[in-house]
């Protein structure tokens, strides 16, 4: 798949999504939050990334509030300052005031102590499309990819990768190049897809 060809799918995707109606977007988030809830990756993790909804993305403002609830240590994404093409990550709270990144995208401030990727238990990953192996469509930044790209070697290794999505985003299998990092599961409101089971 050419850039061109690839621009357009995302094109489609996102719009897809951005079509869902406000009860469908409540009713999906809460959907995903009972299904990711009700598994063992999640009740047994204590270092968790979340991410801020933009776009018609997944809301995981539910599971962030149960996982704050459980006293579960939660982070952001954040942009790293001297390195704009890094991504790191930053402790929250209920009390936590988020500053607006370049995007837009509400972050909390940067912590004095580096959180390296490979300490957090598991990562809700935004996505723009995904195929059933669990190939993940991002926005294009490579963000993720170069954050946890060590995974690439070794797959197993944590965190756990879960994409966060509507069923609508789901498509054909994706051409991947040797830095996509494939996610360890993908979930919607209706099914949990695995790339074992692919």
């Amino acid at each position: 798949m050419n850039e061109e060809k690839r621009r357009i799918l995302r094109n489609s995707l996102r719009q897809a999504r951005r079509n869902l109606n406000l009860d469908q977007q409540k009713s999906a988030a809460r959907g995903v939050h009972d299904l990711v809830t009700d598994q063992d990756f999640f009740t047994n993790a204590s270092h968790i990334v979340f991410y801020q909804s933009i776009d018609g993305e997944i809301d995981p403002k539910l599971l962030l509030n149960t996982a704050l609830a459980e006293r579960k240590s939660c982070y952001l994404p954040t942009l790293a300052k001297d390195y704009p093409y890094q991504m790191s990550f930053a402790p929250l709270d209920s009390e936590t005031l988020l500053i607006e990144n370049k995007w837009g995208i509400g972050e909390p401030p940067s912590p004095e102590k580096e959180v390296t990727p490979a300490s957090l238990d598991v990562v809700f990953v935004p996505l723009v499309g995904f195929d059933e192996s669990c190939f993940r469509l991002g926005m294009g930044k490579g963000f993720y990819d170069r954050a946890f790209s060590f995974k690439i070697i070794n797959r197993r290794s944590p965190p756990l990768l879960v994409g966060l999505a509507h069923e609508c985003q789901l498509t054909e299998p994706l051409p991947t190049t040797k830095w996509d990092v494939r996610l360890d599961a993908v979930i919607t409101a209706e099914k949990i897809y695995r790339p074992d089971t692919a």
